[in-house]
């Protein structure tokens, strides 16, 4: 599998559905050795030759020791300490039973399939963390919520996309709908509550004081967080399908609409920040925009120069500014944090610009420059100078004072290098490289660092590789999702999964999900594990469900597996959906999404 070697008395087998490839791949990192050894055809070690003393030497050997013996003083006699017993080997009982079904013994022999099954016989949100702000657990006067809990009005709700803050929710419901909840909105409303009806939302983005939803026809609607705001304020009029007919909305909202898009041209991605929030459009260009009423951005994070609030350019506080730099650059994935703004385009580069006071840009703080108003290409090939390995961004994430990139570095000849001689020419190696800060461990490195300007590779998240049963060979294991809330984040892998046991499989075939991690603050019991301290190295978390485990007599810890993406029947009907990680501000869910 890889040229590290793994020590044989750290290794245990597991099912294949209880296989952890990040367990793996760790070890193999804490035991690898540089020693090596040559080897004849058959792959054995070739005996050495030993030549033998001759008798002269080994009679003067056996006169020195007689000597020797003869002048040291005889040491006490002491007695021996019995002989230990070796250690009893325990041998685990099956847990199958007899005269029950397959399910039933797949049920029992793996939480993993157990999780699997849950998560589509019961879809809905779980959350955890602060509750202060009745986001977590709406109907609780719990100012925690330390491990994860359902939110009882989801419960077989799928959902387009939620996004959560500590002290107000927003989610789009399978049919495009907003809801919104949480104590900005309403303190006397406890349940979530739909206010946009009829947008066919796909994703939203949320600010300090504004939710913002878009629309599948690439339509950006900024709807206020409170209740009250929403009823008082100015309610647009909307047209209809009958002709010279039209209607005024049930809430006040307001459309971001950037100019000159072309005919087919539309938004098809937004990310939001405190006070900022960048627009994708379908031709790769990027807008942003200000995304709050309390303040307005001022840390460089629209990534046009020279704009404040005195120096805008007359209209809308809020209107679309294009980021005409990046023109020539067609961008694929956007991602914002608190200040700060990431962009990634097709070639895999990274440019940044916002606020860089704890280097979350990727470069080193500058107290003279703080903040950077342009968007600035990233030295991302700087990273793996003098590993003969090419560079490219897959993607970015952001959240809070904090950067995240995957990267896939692939195996090049070197400078000196000829390549019928490199074995592991085109090689690649999956990474995750963070910066930002880190002194509540949210940047994953085992370190806790108040400034990190340039990117720090996550060991634990980097180099990991796994053998693919179906495809029969060794995959690099890439990142499937990063999530990045203000001081916390989390991480699916994409590791191989396996969803289709059957009545026509064996019952020792189970299904088996996504691992995923968690690292960063914990001050709020963000992470999930029930503990209150911070983590600076990613760790799993036990299951969602609990009680199910419990009722399998399970006692034994297990961890979290997320479902990807399924066409499944739910309560009778087909759908495909999977599960997600939304980390917020000091809040966690995990939800059923389509």
């Amino acid at each position: 599998m890889s040229s590290r070697s793994l020590s044989t008395s750290t290794l245990r087998t597991f099912p294949r559905s209880q296989r952890a490839p990040f367990f793996y791949a760790n070890q193999c990192r804490h035991f690898s050795s540089t020693r090596r050894v040559s080897q004849n055809a058959t792959g054995a070690t070739p005996p050495r030759r030993v030549k033998r003393p001759g008798t002269k030497l080994l009679a003067a050997a056996t006169a020195l020791a007689l000597i020797y013996i003869s002048t040291r003083s005889p040491a006490p006699v002491q007695a021996e300490a019995p002989a230990q017993d070796p250690p009893e080997l325990l041998i685990e009982k099956t847990k199958k039973k007899k005269g029950v079904s397959k399910e039933q013994n797949r049920d029992l022999i793996s939480s993993q399939h157990l999780q699997v099954k849950k998560s589509w016989e019961n879809p809905g949100v779980y959350a955890w963390g602060s509750n202060t702000g009745k986001v977590v657990a709406p109907e609780s006067n719990e100012t925690y919520i330390k491990t994860p809990r359902r939110l009882s009005w989801f419960d077989d709700v799928l959902l387009r996309d939620i996004k959560l803050d500590r002290t107000f929710g927003a989610a789009v419901l399978e049919n495009g709908d907003l809801v919104q909840w949480g104590n900005a909105y309403s303190e006397d409303v406890r349940q979530p509550t739909v206010t946009l009806k009829g947008k066919n939302l796909i994703s939203v983005a949320i600010s300090r004081d504004r939710v913002l939803g878009l629309s599948k026809d690439g339509t950006v609607f900024s709807v206020p967080v409170c209740k009250r705001d929403q009823e008082t304020g100015h309610k647009q009029s909307e047209s209809s399908w009958i002709p010279f007919w039209s209607s005024t909305s049930t809430i006040s909202y307001r459309k971001l609409e950037p100019k000159n898009l072309s005919s087919r041209e539309k938004v098809t991605a937004i990310s939001g920040g405190l006070e900022h929030a960048l627009l994708l459009t379908s031709s790769g260009r990027v807008f942003s925009v200000a995304s709050g009423t309390e303040d307005f951005p001022g840390r460089g994070e629209l990534g046009v120069p020279g704009v404040t609030w005195l120096t805008r350019p007359e209209g809308r506080y809020d209107m679309c500014h294009e980021l005409t730099t990046l023109k020539g650059f067609e961008i694929a994935k956007i991602a914002t944090g608190e200040h700060h703004s990431l962009v990634l385009d097709r070639e895999g580069r990274v440019f940044a610009f916002g606020d860089n006071s704890s280097g979350q840009l990727g470069f080193d703080y500058n107290s003279e420059s703080p903040f950077i108003d342009t968007p600035s290409l990233l030295p991302i090939t700087r990273l793996y100078q003098g590993t003969n390995q090419k560079p490219k961004v897959t993607s970015i994430a952001a959240g809070g004072q904090n950067s995240f990139f995957t990267v896939e570095a692939t195996r090049v000849a070197g400078q000196d290098e000829r390549s019928a001689s490199v074995q592991t020419l085109g090689k690649v190696t999956a990474d995750t490289w963070a910066c930002g800060t880190g002194i509540r461990g949210t940047l994953g490195n085992g370190k806790w660092t108040h400034i990190q300007g340039t990117p720090t590779k996550i060991p634990s998240l980097s180099g990991l590789f796994e053998y693919d049963e179906v495809e029969k060979k060794v995959i690099p294991i890439r990142m499937a999702q990063i999530s990045v809330g203000s001081t916390h984040a989390s991480a699916v892998l994409k590791n191989v999964t396996y969803l289709d046991a059957s009545e026509k499989s064996s019952e020792d075939t189970t299904n088996w999900g996504a691992d995923v991690l968690w690292w960063g603050g914990n001050e709020f019991y963000q992470l999930g594990t029930g503990k209150r301290n911070n983590n600076a190295t990613p760790i799993y978390i036990r299951p969602l469900d609990m009680a199910s485990e419990a009722e399998q007599g399970r006692r034994e810890e297990h961890r979290l597996h997320l479902t990807p993406m399924k066409d499944v029947k739910v309560k009778g009907r087909k759908v495909r959906m999977e599960q997600r990680v939304e980390c917020g501000r000091n809040v966690t869910a995990v939800y059923s999404a389509v």
